[in-house]
């Protein structure tokens, strides 16, 4: 299973055809991935010319991953994109250092202002709620489903009518999460493209669901709807998310659901 993924620049979505042009390198523990201008065994390349051919290294370890910088004089940063503008400056020369952030930009001074590229590292581990301290090696949950996280808010707003009401068929579409969440402060200027970039990031790196037929026979709007309502009854029949999680949505008077969406919501 991978440590790490991988987003190239200039690609924006999950779940691609990674046959021909790859957009996602998946990573596992011990693998390497060298980034810079270009060049022999370069796999992540930021096309600049103020960037080394050879700029630095990134390398999957246990559920964290590592970043070396290969340039003697220009420091890089690493920013938590799930956190207040939080980063790290990994120094010139630096190898193996340590990232602990699940949602990482790692940004490099260029000619061009700045070049980047994301890394996630779905794999986080997460102790149980019933972890019992001193009683053993602690049980990890399959799902490592960080729960102060802007994508379990939209996991939880996806799934946010089946637990108030089992019967209740209808889940909320992109338009109507954005909505339903935007009362929140971290979520102020959450974005249509945005909760579908977290919407594929559960399904393909955090529950790891194979949408198999679902994903291939329909248009684009039924894949969208097949995503989401697979996401909501894995969720919701794991207990990955329960009652108590509706505490972190807004007053409901603050964002209303209202009608379900189109299927190409």
């Amino acid at each position: 299973m991978e440590t790490i993924i991988v987003q190239l620049p200039g690609t924006a979505r999950w779940g691609g055809d990674e046959t021909g042009s790859p957009e996602l390198i998946h990573l596992g523990p011990g693998d390497i991935a060298d980034f810079g201008r270009g060049g022999a065994g370069v796999r992540i390349v930021l096309a600049d010319p103020g960037i080394s051919r050879r700029a630095g290294q990134l390398e999957a370890a246990g559920d964290y991953w590592r970043l070396s910088n290969f340039s003697r004089s220009v420091s890089y940063v690493v920013e938590n994109l799930e956190g207040a503008g939080e980063y790290l400056t990994v120094a010139p020369g630096r190898l193996g250092a340590p990232v602990p952030f699940e949602f990482s930009r790692v940004v490099l001074p260029a000619l061009s202002g700045t070049a980047m590229f994301k890394v996630f590292a779905p794999q986080h581990a997460y102790l149980g709620e019933q972890s019992v301290p001193g009683g053993g090696e602690q049980t990890v949950h399959p799902f490592a489903l960080d729960t102060t996280s802007k994508y379990f808010l939209v996991l939880v707003a996806l799934c946010e009518p089946r637990l108030r009401d089992p019967s209740d068929a209808a889940l909320p579409g992109v338009g109507q999460i954005v909505e339903r969440l935007r009362p929140l402060e971290s979520c102020r200027d959450l974005t249509r493209s945005a909760v579908n970039y977290h919407i594929d990031y559960l399904a393909f790196a955090k529950l790891r669901l194979d949408l198999g037929e679902e994903a291939t026979a329909a248009a684009e709007g039924g894949r969208t709807g097949a995503k989401r309502t697979r996401l909501a009854s894995v969720a919701l029949r794991f207990g990955l998310v329960r009652e108590e999680h509706l505490a972190l949505l807004p007053p409901r008077g603050a964002g209303c659901l209202g009608a379900p969406q189109e299927a190409g919501a």
